[in-house]
């Protein structure tokens, strides 16, 4: 048998020991609340992404229009935008709808067609379909600070930025700051819901 002072030594390895484990679980506890809270943010963003493709009540698309903006180089502490007139909704009456012609420089569209073409979800329309978005759009001023879009939107416009900068927030929180070339505004007209973000120009 061993003397008391082994037995005391034992005794002081085995609670090291279980000091030990203890702070190991408190690391693992530690590690799986933070896997928690990731897993319910990633949740959250997924429901945030969801909800874009859910399709808004009838009576928010009542009005549904197909429209796209344009800013053109006029003066620069003002945004301008281009949008379509407002088109027929029963689909019986689209092959009978003459659409707009608004004349505009080979630059803006040029301009129009190749935002058009880098934006991920309307690239794959037709080459005439982009011509006829091009032609019947025209300009819009939006003055520094101007409301483009507000989230909650019923939407009915879609924008191509020509000149300036725009702020794009979500639920107060800013997502990026878009310049010249890029479309945006079109997830309310193609997934036939409200807007999803906030808009604002810059100057």
């Amino acid at each position: 048998m061993g003397t008391l002072r082994d037995l005391q030594y034992a005794l002081q390895e085995k609670i090291e020991e279980l000091r030990q484990r203890d702070a190991l679980i408190d690391e693992l506890e530690l590690e799986l609340d933070q896997k928690d809270e990731l897993i319910q943010r990633l949740q959250n963003e997924l429901d945030k992404y969801r909800s874009v493709l859910r399709p808004a009540t009838a009576q928010q698309v009542q009005a549904q229009q197909q429209s796209l903006v344009l800013q053109p180089d006029q003066h620069r502490s003002k945004r301008q935008a281009i949008s379509a007139e407002p088109t027929a909704c029963d689909i019986s009456d689209l092959c009978h709808v003459t659409l707009p012609f608004y004349p505009k420089s080979p630059e803006s569209k040029e301009l129009i067609k190749e935002a058009i073409l880098d934006n991920d979800f309307m690239k794959n329309l037709e080459l005439s379909q982009i011509q006829e978005i091009v032609d019947c759009m025209y300009p819009v001023d939006y003055g520094k600070d101007s409301c483009i879009i507000k989230e909650g939107d019923v939407g009915s416009l879609v924008f191509v930025m020509e000149e300036g900068k725009v702020e794009v927030t979500k639920e107060a929180m800013k997502l990026c700051t878009m310049g010249p070339g890029k479309v945006f505004g079109e997830l309310a007209i193609l997934y036939n819901c409200t807007r999803t973000a906030t808009v604002q120009s810059e100057y």
